[in-house]
């Protein structure tokens, strides 16, 4: 019986050592359990382990919510506690048992660390944690306050040639209405600030009975350029309207120079989530495209920020942590802001893409697609409707087009002789006897003829191909270099193969699948149809070898880091070659039956070629649209190559219509 009793009492001990001890029965178990929801913030969590004398000092509402404005305030992004747990509990005079813990801190100034000791207190079994306000800081006391100040750092600036600015920290003005000074018939006021603004009337009075406002705040409802002069003075017609100046990023050549260097916004949630470990907070901006995203590191400002401890009487106890501010650095570019004006000002209601480069060095001096954008309206605060419409233009302004890549048409014809002369596959002085308008090789091609736009009565040579631009002489002359010479030729010319530019850009490719299906697809090829799409800029940087003794010369962009006259391709061409196509082009301009002899100047000597490709489904569609091209430059001082393309010729004139907009910038620039 007795034997019986001490089994039975051993059990009742060990149910009740298994199930009367919760895991909240030690105070490490509380405190780990404190600990987890501290790193998730859930602070609700927190309060409820709480003790009772700790939780009738403050509510769980003011326990959360200071918990919350706090750590928003320091822009917390990561928090360790790192308990030291003893090897035994002792109590302390009060039967306490204390738990000494460092905490770790990332926030906008910096990383906060600070060491504390936790008290526990059990009551009816469980543990729970004597709080107070010095558990935030220890040296934040019951009626202080951590404040944080920040001092704004300077974003580097997208400088051009001679000082001048593409992006630069400026001024918008910032409108907005004082609530006890929007006096009259405030109904009426809302509509006429609306019409000025061109908003929404509703959002003007949504802005103004938000739950924040008060009588005396500004409350800001839209934002101008500096440019907007009509806008403000007759904002400020208005009672109660009030217009002051706020720092913000600004792009003084507005739509002209939008493609090259994009615009920067306000960080988004998502950004800010990925970026908080590389110094940015809420309030910063970063580059949402072009040059201000590619090099947002180095243009990046970081904010200086303090973190202080005030006391009720608006007394700085003591700096938690203390960051410095962190200017941005400028990026200086080749870019003539001169020269980028006066080409996106040519395209008017038109489209296409530019490139402008030194020839020698390889320094960029414009980059233009138009039509484009205004990148002002992003900082200024981009409407919807207004972005619908920038999407759903037909004219595609939000397309970058000096990134992408076009059929070159008859500005190739240049780059297929100099293979074929190179390879010894074309004699320059030969007659093909070319009759017609239109030719094939043979019956094998059915229905299918290269055509030629006009049948000249000089013997169809290198020169006079080049003069009259002759597809058919260019179509035989890539069949005497054949399909496999043919692409193998173009690749070392960098063809097919990303190019080393700082602004990303489409490669250039002579066919969509790596090879050349049959003879047609060749013929066509040799003269810029076919599968061939040249991205603008790598076009104008093989030019440069017409005028470097056969090397092809690295565009660069960046002053700063580019490198003059660095050779991309070395001997792309022979000489001999390169004096025969250069001295053929400048014919294409000086000849009168030159297509591009309306660029000739007698005291400025061009050398160009024109080029309209022929964007269509198939050879009798008669539906499809021409895309006009000339590149030009001044062989005898190369100090500047223009390329311009522009989209939909057709019935313009073809590339004639582009010969002139080209003169004109090399008769104010190139002299």
């Amino acid at each position: 019986m007795k034997r019986k009793y001490l089994l039975l009492l051993t059990l009742l001990l060990t149910i009740s050592f298994t199930f009367g001890c919760s895991s909240s029965d030690t105070p490490k178990a509380s405190f780990e359990k404190y600990i987890n929801a501290w790193n998730k913030n859930d602070y609700k969590t927190m309060y409820s382990i709480l003790s009772t004398d700790s939780k009738k000092s403050i509510s769980q509402k003011d326990f959360v919510s200071r918990y919350e404005n706090i750590y928003d305030g320091i822009e917390l992004n990561k928090i360790s506690v790192m308990p030291e747990y003893p090897s035994s509990y002792k109590k302390d005079s009060k039967g306490n048992v204390p738990i000494p813990f460092k905490v770790t801190m990332n926030t906008v100034a910096g990383k906060v660390t600070f060491n504390d000791t936790a008290s526990f207190k059990e009551s009816n079994n469980t543990w729970y944690l004597n709080w107070s306000s010095e558990m935030i800081h220890p040296d934040l006391k019951k009626g202080y306050k951590i404040r944080i100040e920040k001092t704004p750092a300077k974003r580097g600036e997208i400088k051009g040639t001679n000082g001048s600015y593409l992006a630069q920290n400026g001024y918008i003005e910032n409108v907005g209405i004082v609530p006890n000074k929007f006096t009259g018939d405030t109904e009426a006021s809302k509509k006429q600030i609306a019409d000025i603004l061109q908003v929404d009337v509703n959002s003007i009075s949504k802005k103004l009975s938000a739950s924040y406002v008060q009588p005396d705040m500004f409350i800001s409802i839209a934002k101008l350029s500096t440019d907007d002069t009509d806008k403000m003075s007759n904002l400020l017609k208005i009672p109660g309207i009030m217009i002051t100046k706020t720092p913000a990023r600004v792009y003084p050549l507005k739509e002209k120079a939008a493609m090259l260097t994009g615009y920067v916004q306000n960080i988004s949630a998502d950004e800010l989530k990925k970026l908080k470990t590389k110094g940015y907070s809420r309030d910063n901006v970063i580059g949402k495209a072009g040059l201000e995203k590619i090099y947002e590191k180095q243009l990046k400002a970081t904010d200086g920020a303090e973190i202080y401890i005030d006391s009720n009487y608006d007394k700085k106890i003591k700096t938690i942590a203390k960051k410095a501010p962190k200017n941005g650095k400028d990026v200086n570019l080749t870019i003539d802001t001169n020269i980028q004006s006066s080409l996106y000002d040519e395209y008017k209601a038109d489209s296409g893409a530019s490139v402008a480069l030194n020839p020698k060095t390889g320094a960029v001096l414009a980059l233009v697609s138009a039509p484009s954008y205004n990148p002002n309206d992003f900082v200024l605060g981009m409407p919807s409707d207004k972005w619908n419409a920038l999407q759903n233009d037909a004219n595609k302004p939000l397309l970058n087009r000096f990134k992408t890549t076009f059929a070159p048409g008859s500005t190739f014809k240049p780059i297929t002789a100099a293979i074929a002369l190179d390879a010894g596959k074309l004699n320059i002085d030969e007659d093909k006897k070319i009759s017609g308008l239109k030719w094939q090789e043979n019956s094998s091609w059915g229905n299918y003829f290269v055509t030629r736009d006009e049948a000249y009565s000089e013997p169809a040579n290198l020169v006079n191909a080049l003069v009259h631009s002759d597809n058919i002489y260019f179509a035989k002359t890539a069949l005497a270099i054949g399909k496999d010479a043919f692409l193998s030729e173009t690749k070392k010319l960098g063809i097919g193969q990303n190019l080393p530019f700082e602004y990303g850009l489409e490669t250039s490719k002579i066919t969509s699948n790596g090879s050349i299906k049959d003879d047609i697809q060749l013929a066509d090829s040799g003269y810029g149809q076919g599968e061939v799409l040249m991205n603008p800029v790598q076009l104008a940087s093989i030019y440069t070898a017409f005028v470097n003794n056969g090397n092809i010369v690295a565009p660069y962009l960046n002053s700063d880091k580019g490198t003059q006259s660095k050779v991309l391709i070395k001997d792309a061409f022979k000489p001999d070659t390169i004096n025969t196509i250069i001295n053929d082009l400048t014919q294409v301009v000086s000849n009168p039956e030159g297509t591009g002899h309306g660029a000739y100047m007698p005291d400025l000597p061009l050398a160009g070629k024109t080029g309209t490709a022929e964007i269509k489904k198939s050879q009798t569609d008669t539906t499809g649209t021409e895309n006009g091209w000339f590149i030009a430059v001044n062989p005898s001082n190369p100090k500047l190559l223009v390329l311009e393309m522009y989209e939909n010729v057709k019935g313009k004139g073809g590339s004639g219509y582009v010969v002139p907009n080209v003169k004109s910038i090399f008769q104010q620039f190139g002299k």
